[in-house]
């Protein structure tokens, strides 16, 4: 069976397990360390009630069998081990029917985790991590030479994620299409970081310039991952530079490191690793070529939908089309917003609130709100609740479910959910009220900068949550008007 193995990529097999095993770390750890506030028992969106209602068909999870935190933190933190144990070279010293068990293992523990993670585990890279996920199990180890017919998948994964990018940035806001979104872009984005600032004061002839080139590598470049080497390995650099380039503008979880770490695995390595190690080059156990065949077959018949959206006119972004997240739709940035809106949360130990009274705002890690602070780099960390924010300054429909519970747990003083923030101003005893104020904020000048040393400058808008007290009988929601 010389043609179902590609012993000249097992140096990219190697990097390409390694650097995703690194991204599975990260979001186990991440899960390990939030997950109380946002899912648990008492969290804003607990997994128990989430269960009642959701059948295991729809959302399937280990989690619909038994839930309870310590569980969760069990399965997050062994998920972590085993990524850590991955990223190592475990996988590279046992039988090849273990190494894969170890990967199915990650698949479905993180698989749980998104499944029942709701509104906090909405975002595509969720998705994206479980479809690389899968085809790792399938792609050996060194005791066997790389498999074609994976490595042709992780590029269809690749090819999907950046054509289907591309194609909703030309169906979507004009600005892609007269290349002005990045006037916008690094201002507006949903969490900007340290270099975002002088990005956003580039010439602008130079952000015109990274808009075509970001027509170029989603538009035209995915397309040549599917050609003889070394144009595929050319391609695939080409992806890899423009998510370096996306990773020092901003803050996108592990989004661009796994799209680097798929482009990886497109890289043929033969001229800088030499020979491939004799395993590589033995024939595949019978076993594990039957089975790679039926995922093959599997994956192209999944398929089918998103090749569908992308075609349509009425494409979507980052839809998973089947419970397992086997194979899905991505896309990201559409539309680009011209006006970045923050949302404020501020408590007060006066029993009556004023409008002029001592109100301290909470600091949040990542998100903007001292006009001073210099935004941090937290990615491939990914903060949940910062990200929501974003959002929430969007419209206080998409906080509509968790917003009240938030501000409930900072006024009994949870825990859990001021481990969330960077600064609680009320260490000794919770706030009597909170309320939260609608922002706009903008990049500050150079001038500015030298002037004033903010990073940014907030203009208040409206009243975003009326002061709320604890002893109130229904939820709070963000208000408006």
């Amino acid at each position: 069976m010389d043609w179902f193995t590609a012993p000249g990529y097992w140096l990219a097999r190697l990097v390409f397990q390694r650097a995703l095993a690194g991204v599975y770390l990260v979001a186990f750890v991440g899960a390990a360390l939030q997950f109380r506030a946002l899912i648990g028992a008492h969290g804003m969106l607990p997994v128990p009630r989430y269960v009642r209602y959701v059948p295991f068909r729809r959302a399937p999870s280990l989690f619909q069998l038994r839930y309870s935190d310590r569980l969760f933190a069990g399965c997050a933190w062994t998920g972590a081990a085993l990524a850590a144990a991955l990223a190592a070279g475990a996988g590279d010293q046992v039988p090849l029917a273990l190494a894969m068990a170890l990967w199915a293992a990650l698949w479905l523990l993180y698989l749980s985790i998104v499944n029942v993670g709701q509104t906090w585990y909405s975002f595509g890279w969720e998705s994206l991590l479980l479809e690389v996920g899968f085809l790792a199990v399938f792609l050996g180890n060194a005791r066997a030479g790389p498999p074609v017919l994976v490595l042709w998948l992780l590029r269809w994964v690749l090819f999907r994620v950046e054509f289907g990018a591309g194609l909703i940035k030309m169906r979507g806001d004009p600005c892609w299409r007269r290349l002005t979104c990045l006037y916008f872009h690094h201002e507006t984005q949903p969490m900007a970081g340290p270099l975002s600032w002088f990005f956003h004061h580039l010439p602008r002839p130079l952000h015109r310039m990274e808009c075509a080139a970001n027509h170029v590598t989603q538009l035209i470049v995915p397309v040549l991952l599917f050609t003889p080497q070394p144009v595929a390995s050319y391609a695939a650099a080409a992806v890899v530079a423009t998510q370096l380039w996306l990773v020092l503008s901003g803050n996108f979880a592990w989004l661009n490191w796994l799209t680097i770490t798929l482009a990886v695995s497109a890289v043929d390595f033969t001229r800088l690793a030499g020979s491939p190690p004799a395993a590589a080059a033995q024939p595949p156990p019978p076993w594990f070529a039957a089975l790679v065949c039926a995922v093959t077959a599997l994956v192209l018949v999944l398929s089918r939908h998103p090749v569908l959206n992308m075609v349509s006119r009425r494409q979507v972004m980052n839809r998973s089309f089947d419970a397992l997240h086997l194979v899905n739709t991505y896309g990201a940035f559409g539309s680009v917003g011209r006006v970045r809106m923050e949302v404020a949360v501020e408590g007060t130990a006066d029993p009556v609130p004023r409008e002029d009274g001592a109100w301290k705002e909470y600091g949040f890690k990542g998100k903007p709100g001292e006009p001073g602070r210099l935004p941090r780099q937290f990615a491939p960390y990914h903060l949940r609740l910062d990200w929501l924010m974003w959002f929430a300054a969007i419209s206080p429909g998409y906080a509509r479910d968790w917003f009240g519970p938030f501000v409930e747990r900072l006024l009994a003083g949870d825990r859990d959910t001021l481990r969330l923030l960077r600064h609680n101003p009320f260490p000794d005893a919770p706030p009597v009220h909170v309320r939260a104020l609608l922002y706009r904020y903008r990049f500050t000048t150079w001038r500015e900068l030298r002037e004033t040393g903010d990073w940014w400058h907030r203009t208040l808008v409206r009243e975003y949550l009326p002061p709320t007290r604890l002893t109130r009988a229904r939820h709070p929601g963000p208000g408006t008007g």
